[in-house]
């Protein structure tokens, strides 16, 4: 059974931001600048789970993963622009 999340992050060091943002790309997509709707299995969510613990620094970093139950998505109100991507050139790093 599949399950949502808002993932939403804090990375300190660029290239690592870069990195987590793309693997969240691969699972969900982008609400805001730092945060990811995704939607997965137990199995996904495992695989995400550590291929961002791998990215970062957990002495600099967060990542905290929200759940979204079906109640909860349901009362979900945007005000504006409900959906947010953000250009990569955004994230490039020299």
């Amino acid at each position: 059974m599949r399950s949502r999340y808002l993932v939403v992050y804090d990375i300190r060091e660029p290239r690592r931001l870069q990195r987590v943002a793309r693997i969240l790309a691969d699972y969900g997509q982008r609400v805001q600048k730092s945060k990811f709707e995704i939607e997965v299995g137990p199995a996904a969510l495992r695989e995400l789970y550590r291929r961002l613990a791998a990215e970062i620094d957990p002495r600099e970093d967060g990542i905290k993963y929200i759940p979204l139950c079906q109640a909860c998505q349901a009362k979900i109100e945007v005000i504006g622009r409900g959906k947010y991507i953000e250009p990569d050139a955004e994230y490039d790093v020299v």
